[in-house]
């Protein structure tokens, strides 16, 4: 809209005196700044599109790869494999709706109120489901290698099921509020949206907060401790023990707790810092550059979270020695002119049901 339009449009209202459309709700007795943050606007239709579409990619030909050596190589019905197939699921289900959003940002919301609902509410299932399931996993391995012998009597399918329905169930719990407060409304300045709305602000600050604290404490703390607490076990008990790939192991345990922070945690900040925001000042009182700073680094922030979260798949499973010979074994069959280059240690593969509770380093 041009700025003549939005002029007009303004003067409209202004001089609308026969209709009165005051809600009480929003009067208030001081002045009121307003933040139109017009760069941050340009800078997230130009970026996020990019981002979204780059993850959209990367999660699928990755999650498609380890369903494929899976299906391929693996019994879909072990305990590790189930939380795998789950965690897999999970990103498919958050990237599909990638697209939707970046389409969005590019222009406006064109695919009606159903979609708004169904696409926000699986957006946020996938994105919480996913963190859950890599948290789940690590706790499975800790439970392997500290507490082998327990495990061996524990681990069965029914566990895994369970312990899978009961991830998918707090992801929806966590996600229903996008069903019922995501609806469709025209902006004259932006056009068709897709936004919480239909309540009013003070309301709508609330399930705010809500979200914000829900996805710091819920989603971001309590996994941090639980994978720190595991990989340090693990450590220590791998220490304690004559295995001949000890150093390889310990390696391998840092840089997983090493990525999942540096990744997972300039995000949650920002979203500590913006419900802190709310809880303490209403934007009037903030000013407009520090405001938008903090949307700067939640659309940075935010797709390094993402771009994780699509990846992980990938990025837990082919630190394996098992994995990497299934997919030195997939190159091979696939492009054999490789074959002499690639040394497949057939012995270790046809074993893989006989294996330590180590040898997944």
């Amino acid at each position: 809209m041009s700025d003549d339009d939005q002029f007009s449009f303004f003067m409209e209202l202004f001089n609308d005196t026969d209709t009165n459309t005051t809600d009480p709700s929003y009067v208030v007795d001081r002045t009121v700044k307003l933040c139109t943050k017009t760069s941050v606007n340009q800078f997230g239709a130009k970026i996020i599109p990019v981002f979204y579409y780059v993850n959209f990619l990367l999660s699928y030909l990755g999650n498609g790869l380890v369903l494929f050596i899976i299906y391929k190589y693996e019994k879909l019905h072990t305990v590790t494999n189930i939380f795998l197939l789950n965690l897999v699921l999970s990103n498919i289900i958050f990237a599909t709706s990638l697209p939707f959003w970046a389409t969005y940002h590019l222009s406006e919301w064109i695919f009606g109120l159903a979609l708004c609902k169904i696409v926000s509410s699986a957006y946020f299932i996938g994105f919480y489901s996913s963190i859950l399931f890599l948290t789940l996993m690590t706790f499975d391995r800790y439970l392997m290698v500290v507490h082998a012998v327990a495990a061996a009597k524990s681990r069965k399918k029914a566990y895994a099921i369970i312990a899978s329905v009961i991830v998918w169930c707090i992801s929806i719990a966590a996600s229903v509020k996008e069903l019922v407060l995501r609806n469709v409304g025209e902006n004259p300045f932006s056009g068709l949206m897709c936004e919480e709305s239909g309540y009013p602000e003070s309301t709508m600050q609330r399930w705010r907060l809500v979200t914000y604290y829900q996805q710091f404490l819920l989603f971001f703390l309590l996994p941090l401790f639980m994978v720190m607490y595991c990989y340090i076990s693990i450590t220590v008990r791998i220490m304690s023990t004559r295995m001949k790939e000890k150093c390889r192991a310990i390696k391998l345990i840092f840089v997983i707790i090493f990525t999942f922070f540096i990744c997972w945690t300039p995000y949650n900040i920002v979203i500590l810092l913006q419900a802190l925001q709310i809880s303490s000042a209403s934007e009037d009182d903030s000013s407009c550059p520090d405001l938008e700073r903090l949307d700067y680094a939640l659309y940075v922030t935010r797709n390094i979270a993402y771009l994780y979260c699509c990846i992980s798949p990938v990025f837990y499973t082919f630190v394996g020695k098992k994995f990497q010979s299934h997919f030195r074994r997939l190159l091979a069959k696939k492009i054999p002119c490789l074959k002499r280059h690639m040394s497949l240690n057939s012995q270790s593969t046809r074993t893989t049901s006989q294996r330590s509770p180590y040898s997944e380093y």
